[in-house]
């Protein structure tokens, strides 16, 4: 593959990108279009859901499997099978009739669509030197910023204008250009097939990821261990994760369907704890913005997605300049301005109220994107420094596994503590009304008038369990500061590391 980069790098970068970004749209750009679809195929709330929960948890198991497919296959024919795959499903789901076939088709959008990102990582990285890896990684994380950005605004627009249908059909076009991209540009290289299939391993491994996000995506919905499924998911991770995890280890290295030799590369290490993290803050706070400005303060979808969205504009302009700074600054003091920028913009939204100008929501948000975006170039940079070219593949896509895991920790996290402590902060403020207060007694004298009482008090305590979020996130990005110290330079790297990452037994 490296020997077509001279050629067509530029195209190859293009083709691999759209796919990208058709992947990383579809996590979220059917949400806003879930109240339409409940009503054109006659689901009810719980049910709809499964039209994201099946795509999360599909995608999360078959993410792992992208590092044997390329050595089975190779890596192009992988490449070009998920993205037709993904393309097909898309327009199945956009031709479904009933509940069982949307869910059935998302699942396989999830399935071919797992390997698009990971492999769109591994392949810059291939077809870029060394010191434009940077550059690359840039590039990259525009793409895969694109989906949470744009998504909820671009569904919004194609549900309105058209039908929710649109939402699916918009990856066909795109799909078939990358496509033809892949086929066209990228040179075929031979599979190794040095990696045998762990059977046990990956099935194993399944059941916990699936268990893990199934826990998560429907734990407040079921308010948590309040309910049976809660147990049942909860304890089919725990035992599914120790086979594995007894299972690999006693494996000799490379015959185990997780290669535990990655872990030996303390790089890769201190990237898989740093992209946890940002998937956690990431997605948790792109997830309470927009639904604490249509709750709260009234703003339309469309609109409330017009004013978050020059966050993005923020992160790509970051990305730009850590593309060109990575390779000339120690990637630390860049990782470092990146999480305290992050930290600050936090901090902005903990003083937020419920009386907020346009501006006052639309600068944090840009701030934030300007220091998750200087984090995600040098973190990616810095993650693959010292990983061997041999393990890119499955390295690529750990890392995507694990910002998937932290953004759906962190969505389950923030939500739970949102409903719990708006009932608790209601509870508090609602002990100091009582008709004993004689300021009290002409607003309470209707039943009109408490109930319009009661609802300021829910605003109220809903604006202030909003800002304990923030808080904790604020909290999550200075406490990872300590672990930049994990992350090394890669001229300053162990002698040899990334090839014991590679061979060693």
């Amino acid at each position: 593959m490296s020997q077509a980069a001279p050629l067509n790098r530029r195209m190859i970068t293009i083709s691999i990108m759209l796919a990208t970004i058709i992947q990383a749209l579809d996590g979220t750009i059917a949400n806003v279009a879930l109240p339409h679809m409940q009503g054109s195929l006659s689901a009810s709330q719980d049910q709809i859901t499964w039209v994201l929960t099946s795509f999360i948890v599909a995608t999360a198991i078959a993410t792992p499997l992208t590092g044997w497919m390329c050595d089975r296959f190779g890596q192009k024919n992988v490449f070009l099978a998920a993205v037709a795959g993904f393309t097909i499903a898309s327009v199945l789901c956009g031709l479904s009739g009933s509940l069982a076939e949307i869910v059935a088709a998302r699942m396989l959008q999830g399935v071919f669509g797992a390997a698009l990102v990971p492999l769109s990582q591994a392949t810059l990285l291939d077809i870029n030197p060394r010191e434009k890896h940077g550059s690359a990684m840039a590039v990259w994380g525009m793409g895969v910023m694109i989906g949470p950005i744009l998504g909820p605004t671009l569904g919004g627009w194609l549900t309105d204008s058209y039908n929710w249908r649109w939402v699916f059909f918009i990856n066909v076009p795109v799909g078939a250009m990358a496509f033809y991209g892949i086929w066209r540009y990228i040179l075929r290289s031979p599979a190794p097939r040095k990696m045998r299939f762990d059977a046990f391993g990956f099935v194993t491994l399944s059941l916990a990821i699936g268990a893990l996000q199934m826990l998560l995506d429907r734990g407040e919905q079921n308010d948590w261990f309040a309910a049976t499924e809660t147990w049942a998911e909860a304890i089919l991770l725990a035992l599914s994760f120790a086979w594995f995890a007894t299972h690999t280890l006693m494996r000799p290295a490379g015959q185990s369907f997780f290669d535990y030799r990655l872990l030996r590369n303390t790089n890769y290490v201190g990237g898989l704890l740093f992209i946890f993290i940002v998937g956690m803050v990431l997605f948790a706070t792109r997830a309470l913005t927009p639904t604490m400005l249509q709750s709260l303060m009234g703003y339309p979808a469309a609109v409330a997605g017009l004013v978050t969205a020059p966050s993005g504009l923020g992160t790509m302009i970051a990305m730009m300049l850590a593309g060109r700074l990575v390779g000339k600054l120690d990637l630390r003091l860049l990782l470092g301005a990146g999480f305290a920028i992050t930290a600050f913009s936090l901090w902005q939204m903990t003083r937020y109220t419920l009386v907020l100008s346009r501006a006052d929501i639309i600068w944090p948000g840009v701030i934030q994107g300007l220091g998750l975006g200087l984090v995600f170039v040098p973190l990616s940079a810095a993650t693959f420094a010292t990983l061997s070219p041999q393990m890119r593949a499955e390295g690529t896509a750990i890392y995507s596994l694990m910002r998937n895991i932290g953004s759906s920790i962190g969505i389950a996290l923030v939500q739970t503590l949102l409903v719990r402590n708006t009932q608790t902060v209601h509870s508090a403020l609602a002990e100091k009304i009582t008709t004993a207060n004689p300021a009290l007694l002409d607003n309470l004298a209707t039943p009109q008038a408490a109930a319009l009482l009661n609802n300021e008090i829910t605003r109220q305590a809903s604006m202030i369990a909003y800002v304990d979020d923030f808080w904790l996130m604020l909290i999550l990005t200075l406490c990872v500061l300590p672990l930049l110290l994990l992350i090394r330079p890669a001229n300053s790297s162990a002698p040899g590391e990334a090839a014991l990452a590679a061979h060693a037994d």
